[in-house]
């Protein structure tokens, strides 16, 4: 056999492994998702798959609970004035920091992701200490203040990528036409990075609405998340309305990418 045929059959292997092992994880990652709405489809009185039977009735009963709709409005408001404010600041700081470059850049770019590298409850800490400060503390406008703070870096990284994506020429060139700085950003810039500016939407609503530390410690007096809300459920009842919560935050997420897909493609927002 030939050094040429050895090497492909070689190669054949190892892509066959990769294929296997990548195939191992989607199945990993996976499993608990099915897991979990077939639980919530059960007939029966427990969380447990495969369902005995298949009834809606444990939906309908997680819409007649109070504390879990009004959970679940708190963080649909909250999300969605998160990815709203959050786009817009991280388009700022994403045109900020392209006008950087060297030792600044790099910096800059730490700055704006530091909410991930620093371990949440610190954060959290911190932040209710800050607010009580300034006498936000355990209100809705210090908990939408957390949630921003910890969405912010998703919607940076997403729009930062897009933005290198846009040829530096293409503003070059709209200078050149006599654009100003505006009209470029409005008609060149905006809608080439429109793609990243939905998915980091999508990304810090997502972020949001599952965030159970910062909701934990920054919650207001008598409000709760619907993490928080689906955490004292569970506390006294094992039932699969839990189950079907998380599926509707699952039905939730997925109704976000397919949006994207929609408005932009999911192959221009990557």
């Amino acid at each position: 056999m030939s050094t040429s045929a050895q090497t492909f059959g070689g190669q054949r292997h190892v892509n066959l492994g990769f294929a296997i092992l990548i195939f191992a994880l989607y199945v990993f990652l996976l499993v608990p998702v099915v897991t979990i709405v077939g639980a919530s489809l059960t007939n029966g009185l427990m969380i447990e798959f495969p369902p005995q039977g298949l009834s809606l009735r444990w939906y309908e009963e997680f819409f007649a609970r109070q504390d879990l709709v009004d959970g679940l409005l708190m963080s649909l408001r909250i999300g969605a004035i998160t990815a709203i404010v959050t786009s817009a600041i991280a388009m700022m700081a994403a045109l900020a920091g392209q006008a950087l470059s060297g030792k600044l850049a790099g910096m800059f770019q730490l700055g704006m992701t530091l909410p991930l590298l620093v371990p949440e409850l610190l954060t959290a800490v911190g932040l209710l200490f800050f607010l009580y400060k300034i006498e936000l503390g355990k209100t809705v406008i210090g908990l939408q203040f957390g949630h921003i703070l910890m969405s912010f870096p998703y919607a940076y990284v997403s729009i930062t990528a897009a933005l290198r994506q846009v040829p530096p020429s293409l503003e070059e060139a709209s200078a050149s036409l006599g654009a100003t700085g505006w009209q470029t950003f409005r008609l060149v810039i905006l809608p080439l990075v429109t793609p990243g500016l939905a998915m980091g939407a999508i990304f810090a609503f997502i972020n949001s609405f599952d965030l159970y530390t910062i909701s934990l410690l920054l919650k207001p007096l008598g409000g709760n998340t619907l993490p928080l809300a689906l955490f004292d459920f569970l506390t006294y009842e094992f039932k699969p309305t839990a189950a079907a919560a998380a599926t509707i935050s699952i039905i939730l997420s997925i109704a976000g990418v397919g949006l994207v897909q929609k408005l932009v493609g999911l192959q221009r927002a990557f």
